[in-house]
């Protein structure tokens, strides 16, 4: 015990020395045996202090506190150990300063208490952070237990509560601001939202409102308490904001009781008044406290809502107005007009725009002031921020809501009127279905029922609106007026009578009124007594009209049935009109004078009144009934602009107007007439079909005294038809219009126009002989137009079109009708008229007198009948002098007119005709330039001009079609006639890259193809040529000649190139159509009727061949005998060698040998030949071949065996003509010319050892003679020909019969021809022929129905089995259907009635 007390004293001593290490060691020797020694701790601790080792001397003092917690020397220590380090230890200062100061307050030492809170206060002041300071000063709270003892000492906690406050309020704002900041940069997350959420999560948790509450108990100052009452009245409505509704109730109550407190004392805090205002829940202001709004008005003069309640409080609207409460009112009232009342409350609303009361009281003065718009606008608001208060604050303002409503539905009611009716309507009824007597809303259905002409139900909602409040005379008089709407005239004048003596008139609501009510007195004397007598009484409802009109100037109605009266009864237009007029500026909803003032500008062709007058109605909103209601809208208006828009060619517009107009009135015969012609007008062909249709469905369920003439659908119709290509309808169309119709001028020129546009197609379609019936229509009805009015460009534009169709079907030329054309252009006209350019083509007033029908010569013909078409061009050129660019059309016309007179002439003249055909072509090119001249920018004129050039000058054309080009260059046409440019002068390349233009700008424009297929004959790829004539050939018009020749020639040239389908006649079809639709256009077009002849000859017809070149060759030696042209010479050799090749086909054995040495005798010159050496000796051995088959066929050996030599002569030893000689000479039946014959075989076959003909030749003189040695070797070579893939299947059949031939003339057995017949079917199992050759050699029924099914698969188009063969195929079977099916097919062919005979037998 004594060394501890000397180690303490030691320590003691070392401390004083500041000896502190020595301090530390004495200390913890005392400690180590005594390690609850008091003095020890704190003596360590205080020496641990000094080295600066802070949490050892801390560590040792807490040890000291946990040994004595009654001595203050420790605690002391501890406080002067934490003040050294500064912030660091706030906290454990602060446990160490309350644990000091309640020591000092158990010994009663206040000095030294309050000392030790103050020092701790001012420490943590200055060195802590917000939280820390204020944990310090909740020390001084009366929730500490140091506050009763230093009470009078300390602060007063108000004082320190508000310091408290506002470190609350700087730590929330803080913390607000962070998670805000972090928590919008989440993905999806919304600004609001995320603000909405932080504010719940920090204002939910605060303790703020507790701690103003206490500033606010324990302050003595009124400013204070005021301050903080703010301060918790916002704080308390913010947290009511952010909460969720479930949660709304109890913190609504407390912010209520908390604005309520403030405005009871009459504190000026806006929030507080606003909050008690707004939400206050009641119908009108007249719930609201008086004193209360004049209060917030004295306390808030620059307040938006004080301004709005201050004007609201001086109008006619205010409770002050009829209670009178004060004279400040009154006074306010007088010096405030309705203008600068309006301007406040709207400044009053900018101001405040979130308050709900401002709104509902600015739109409640705005339908007091009938602005039904604004009304309208400021009640949705209203509206809107009233759901947004409940939604925020919770409240149940049921009767603000309804309020709202009331003004808004009554305010929709005449906005627009009836455009918001049914929105109106569900709000008074949703209001009525809780509120089933308010007075407003029954009002409020009551008129939209009157509006909807629902007059009956109407009278049930005012009635009971009078009965909730009779002195609403405005209610009355609405009530009588439905009432004698709906039928009861008698008692609805009685009670307007009565009514009317109650409105006095003295202000400008009440003039209104008492005009309305005298209004419609009126109507209802008007309506009582229909009678024209009674109806122009002056004293009836005449002067009721008046007396309307003297009580206000501004009445409507009344203008217009003054302006009725005046029209109909006073017969007095001008002022009908006036009337109409004013009521139409009055009001845009008086339907039924915009209507007649419509009309009378329609009359006068005032279109852009019209179209104001029909706009202005349509704005009204009053032209489309509202849905569900049973009035009938109008569409007039509608329709109007239509007709307007129509006009101006503006179909867009025009459509949508009618498409509108039947909506309103699906019934309206002139919308559905209107609507087709704006869809026809558009494009819309389809649609406008339907539109027509439609309205002619009409013709027959509407009187017709409301559609009039129905004629005018029904020619649309046939104008939408044409344009759709149906001509043929669209022609009868025309026909039946004409027959109600028979003088209509613009009928007969669309009819005019639709045959000639039918001619045309059909000419495309190959229809030639419809196209000229319709041509001969056209110029018929153009006679009959004539004698109408002969000054229309299109009359004689159709009659040039109409005379120029005979020229592209000339097989028809005779029946153009020249003598009534020459009348017809001889009609009213100075026939000098006609002498435009006779000095380049020769056409005038002469031209005319020499139509005539006296020559029928078919080229004379075809020039007369474009003669005319010339002249009728020329007469429509003066037709259209007024019209620059149907001048400039006309002289296009007569243009193509005069360039289609010269190609004609061209093509079927020479020598000096040819030349005169020249002029034509240089009038055409004079007119194509006047017709640049007239209008340059178009395309068509230069493409034109480019054509007729092309012939005289190159650069030129080129000019004009580069030119056209720039002007349009997706045009297809225009490509090819350049490729074609540059085709006729040899630049192949540039004239390629034309036509591929042309050809990706439309692919299906037909005369691309055909350039491009003429490009790859010059290159000699005739492959490819024919591809692109038979494409070209496919996608083109029976129109173009040229096509369809080089299709027929390139099928031909491939025919005669390739043997493999020289005989299929199905690829002979389409050439042949096109040939014979190339004679209906161009009868005398040589070398297309030759080809046409040479083609009748592949399919066998070979009469109507026969009688094509017996045409051929009487033409040519005509065209020779004129000329003499070796070219027509070598021509009329070659079209006798094939007449005779097809006479001797058709068995005219004498006639053929008679041509085919007129073909060799005009062919014997080789010199004077204008063919070549090629063509001469085909043609030459042709006509020997002929001659000798001819003179076979006539018995006529000798002749016949020397055709043959010569034809050998001619073909150099050609096999086929030594195989021809060889069975002539076999024929001839000598042993010398058979051993001529073999001889001649042998050679050959020496010659060419692989010619099938020789060799089955040689073997069937070898069958014929018996000769077995010949046989062995022709059987050889037959085995290796049976299996060649070089053989065609023809010769391969005639291998086989041969065949079997030698294995039955051998003696074989009959199994090795039983062996040869098989493999002739193993050879070919898809021919029907091994089959039937099998079938007749057994009696098994297989190879019957095998030769049966091959024959079946091996008819045209598949193969080409002839008739006969499939005849005898089905008499193979021994069945009687087949036999029968065999006489069917071919009835000729015996083996099919031998079969019928012998099953029947």
């Amino acid at each position: 015990m004594s060394g501890t007390k000397t180690a303490l004293k030691a320590a003691k001593a070392a401390l004083d020395a500041h000896e502190y290490g020595s301090a530390v060691t004495q200390a913890e020797k005392v400690l180590a045996v005594d390690s609850r020694n008091y003095h020890a701790n704190v003596f360590l601790g205080l020496a641990l202090g000094k080295q600066g080792k802070y949490d050892e001397a801390a560590t040792a003092y807490i040890k000291a506190t946990n040994v004595k917690r009654n001595e203050a020397l420790a605690w002391q220590g501890l406080i002067d150990l934490y003040e050294k380090q500064g912030g660091k230890q706030v906290d454990a200062y602060r446990v160490a300063a309350v644990e000091l100061a309640e020591f000092y307050m158990e010994a009663d030492d206040r000095t030294r208490c309050q000392t030790a809170v103050d020092r701790f206060l001012a420490f943590s002041k200055e060195h802590g952070n917000r939280n820390q300071y204020k944990q310090a000063l909740e020390i001084l709270l009366p929730t500490n237990t140091l506050y009763d003892y230093l009470e009078g000492r300390i602060a007063n906690p108000a004082h320190t509560y508000t310091k408290i406050a506002a470190i609350v309020e700087a730590e929330e704002k803080e913390r607000i601001n962070k998670e805000i900041g972090e928590r919008r940069t989440r993905l999806g997350a919304k600004i609001g939202q995320v603000k909405v959420e932080v504010n719940r999560d920090v204002l939910a948790g605060s303790t703020l409102e507790q701690i103003y509450q206490s500033v606010i108990d324990w302050s003595n100052e009124d400013d204070v308490r005021r301050e903080y009452e703010e301060k918790l009245l916002r704080r308390a409505y913010d947290v009511l904001v952010v909460l969720p509704a479930q949660e709304k109730a109890q913190k609504r109550e407390q912010v209520w009781k908390l604005a309520r407190g403030i405005v009871i004392i009459k504190h000026p805090y806006e929030l507080a008044w606003e909050i008690f205002l707004e939400w206050t829940d009641g119908e009108s202001l007249a719930e609201r406290d008086a004193g209360v709004i004049r209060e917030f008005i004295e306390f808030f003069p620059q307040n938006g809502l004080a301004k709005v309640l201050q004007a609201y409080m001086t109008s006619n609207l205010s409770p002050a107005y009829t209670g009178g409460n004060s004279d400040s009112a009154g006074n306010d009232r007088d010096t405030l007009s309705a203008e600068d009342r309006l301007l406040m409350m709207t400044d009053g609303v900018e101001e405040n725009a979130q308050s709900c009361l401002a709104h509902r009281l600015l739109s409640e003065y705005y339908l007091f002031l009938e602005e039904f718009e604004g009304a309208v606008e400021t009640s949705r608001k209203a509206y809107r921020l009233a759901v947004t208060q409940v939604q925020a604050c919770g409240l149940k303002t049921e009767s603000n809501i309804d309020a709202i409503n009331i003004t808004l539905a009554t305010s929709l009611i005449h906005h627009q009127s009836p455009r918001y009716h049914s929105e109106a309507k569900s709000l008074f009824v949703e209001i009525l279905k809780r509120k089933p007597t308010l007075a407003p809303a029954l009002i409020g259905v009551g008129l939209i029922l009157e509006d909807e002409e629902d007059f009956g139900g109407a009278i049930d909602f005012l009635t009971r609106a009078i009965a909730r409040d009779p002195s609403k005379i405005g209610v009355r008089v609405e009530a009588a007026w439905c009432k004698a709407l709906n039928g009861d005239f008698s008692l609805g004048l009685a009670e307007l009578e009565t009514c009317v003596l109650d409105i006095n008139g003295t202000d400008l609501r009440t003039r209104e009124m008492r005009a309305q009510t005298l209004y419609r007195i009126g109507k209802c004397i008007w309506e009582l007594d229909p009678s024209k007598e009674a109806r122009r009484d002056r004293k009836g409802a005449y002067s009721r009209f008046l007396s309307a009109i003297q009580a206000n100037m501004s009445y409507a109605p009344a203008y217009t049935s003054l302006g009725i009266y005046y029209s109909d009864y006073a017969n007095d237009r001008k002022r009908a009109r006036k009337c109409f007029q004013k009521a139409f500026e009055l009001s845009p909803s008086e339907l039924e004078a915009a209507e007649r003032l419509a009309q009378a500008f329609a009359d006068q062709g005032e279109w852009d009144l019209v179209e104001i007058v029909a706009q202005r109605v349509v704005d009204s909103g009053r032209v489309r009934p509202s849905p569900g209601s049973k009035k009938q809208g109008s569409s007039w208006p509608y329709a109007a602009l239509g007709v307007v828009q129509l006009n101006r060619q503006d179909y867009a517009k025009s459509t949508v107007s009618f498409q509108s107009a039947l909506r309103i009135s699906p019934e309206d015969y002139h919308s559905w007439v209107g609507l087709g012609e704006s869809y026809h007008n558009s494009g819309r062909y389809i649609a406008a079909t339907r539109a027509f249709q439609q309205a002619q469905r009409l013709e027959s369920v509407i009187e017709e005294r409301l559609v009039g003439d129905s004629w005018f659908a029904k020619y649309m119709l046939a104008n939408v038809k044409r344009e759709l290509g149906d001509h043929d309808e669209a022609i009868k169309e025309f026909h039946e219009v004409l027959q109600t119709r028979p003088n209509e001028f613009g009928v007969i020129i669309a009819l005019l126009q639709t045959l000639n546009e039918a001619s045309w197609r059909c000419i495309e379609l190959g229809f030639f002989g419809r196209a000229v019936d319709n041509a001969r229509e056209a110029i018929t009805l153009a006679i009959k137009l004539a004698g109408q009015r002969a000054d229309a460009f299109n009359l004689w534009k159709g009659v040039g079109d109409a005379c120029s169709i005979f020229s592209w079907v000339q097989a028809r030329i005779e029946d153009f009708p020249l003598e009534p054309v020459r009348l017809l252009l001889e009609t009213d006209i100075d026939t000098e008229e006609y002498e435009q350019f006779k000095d380049l083509d020769g056409v005038g007033q002469e031209a005319v007198k020499r139509l005539s029908t006296g020559q029928k010569q078919d080229p004379i013909v075809l020039s007369q009948c474009l003669i005319a078409a010339i002249l009728a061009q020329k007469r429509a050129i003066y037709a259209s002098a007024n019209d620059v660019y149907a001048q400039a059309v006309a002289w296009y016309n007569l243009g193509w007119t005069e360039y289609r007179l010269h190609v004609c002439l061209t093509s079927q003249s020479h020598g000096e005709r040819k030349k005169d055909s020249l002029r034509f072509l240089k009038a055409a090119m004079r007119c194509f330039k006047r017709a640049i001249e007239l209008e340059a920018g178009n395309p068509e004129f230069w493409d034109a001009l480019g054509i007729v050039t092309s012939e005289l000058n190159p650069k030129v054309s080129q000019h004009c079609f580069v030119r056209s080009l720039h002007l349009n260059d997706k045009s297809a046409r225009v490509w090819t006639n350049l490729g074609t440019l540059y085709l006729i002068h040899h630049d192949y390349q540039i004239a390629n890259d034309a036509f591929t233009r042309a050809q990706s700008t439309d692919p299906e424009y037909a005369q691309a193809w055909l350039g491009q297929g003429l490009l790859a004959v010059l290159v000699d790829d005739t492959k490819e040529a024919q591809h692109l004539f038979t494409h070209a050939f496919e996608i083109a018009d029976s129109a173009s000649l040229l096509t369809k020749h080089q299709y027929a020639l390139s099928v031909f040239d491939h025919l005669i190139s390739s043997s493999s389908t020289s005989t299929d006649t199905i690829s002979l079809i389409q050439p042949l159509f096109a040939l014979q639709q190339l004679r209906s256009q161009a009868p005398k077009d040589l070398p297309s009727t030759h080809l046409y002849a040479l083609f009748l000859e592949r399919v066998e017809n070979h009469h109507a061949a026969i009688e094509t070149l017996i045409a051929v060759c009487a033409t040519v030696e005509g065209e020779y005998e004129v000329s003499e042209s070796p070219v027509a010479l070598a021509h009329f050799a070659q079209a006798k060698s094939d007449l005779a090749r097809v006479q001797l086909a058709a068995r005219e054995y004498s006639a053929a040998a008679e041509n085919a040495e007129m073909a060799l005798d005009l062919s014997t010159d080789e010199d004077n030949s204008s063919l070549d050496s090629s063509a001469r000796r085909k043609c030459r051995l042709s006509a020997h071949l002929t001659a000798g088959l001819a003179y076979y066929y006539t018995s006529a050996m000798d002749q016949s065996i020397e055709m043959f030599r010569c034809a050998l002569e001619e073909s150099n030893g050609a096999a086929d003509i030594v195989c021809l000689l060889a069975q002539v000479l076999w024929a001839k039946g000598g042993e010398e010319e058979k051993g001529v014959a073999r001889e001649q075989l042998f050679d050959c076959v020496e010659k060419q050892p692989m010619h099938i003909g020789a060799k089955l030749l040689l073997g069937v003189i070898a069958v014929l003679d018996g000769d077995l040695d010949t046989l062995e070797a022709v059987k050889s070579d037959l085995q290796v020909l049976r299996t060649s893939d070089n053989v065609d299947g023809e010769n391969k059949r005639k291998v086989s019969e041969l065949s079997a031939a030698i294995a039955s003339l051998a003696n074989s057995s009959d199994s090795e021809q039983m062996g040869e017949l098989m493999t002739s079917v193993m050879l070919a199992p898809a021919q029907p022929q091994g089959w039937s050759r099998l079938a007749a050699a057994t009696a098994d029924p297989y190879p019957a129905e095998m030769a049966l099914k091959m024959s079946l698969r091996s008819v045209p188009p598949r193969g080409p089995l002839r008739a006969e063969d499939l005849a005898k195929a089905f008499a193979g079977t021994a069945r009687v259907a087949d036999a029968q099916r065999a006489v069917m097919i071919a009835p000729w062919v015996k083996e099919g009635w031998e079969e019928v005979s012998r099953v029947i037998a």
